[in-house]
């Protein structure tokens, strides 16, 4: 079974004044598909976490963490 991952999305964009539609925007998905990440209930593709660690400014590494980490 795959370890959880969790992540910082909803504080980092916040720091940003991003709402999840504007987020959304700048890396081509859907508000939903934010919204589903910022909750873990999707884990998102290697292509989109690189998308939504460079639209926030930040390593991946800063942005998504294994649970057991």
């Amino acid at each position: 079974m795959a370890e959880p991952l969790s992540n910082r999305l909803r504080e980092l964009r916040a720091e940003r004044e991003l709402t999840q539609a504007q987020l959304a925007e700048l890396v081509g998905v859907s508000r939903k598909t934010v919204n589903t990440v910022e909750n873990g209930v999707f884990v998102p593709s290697t292509t989109l976490a690189l998308k939504l660690a460079r639209a926030l400014a930040v390593p991946v590494e800063k942005l998504f963490w294994l649970s057991s980490d």
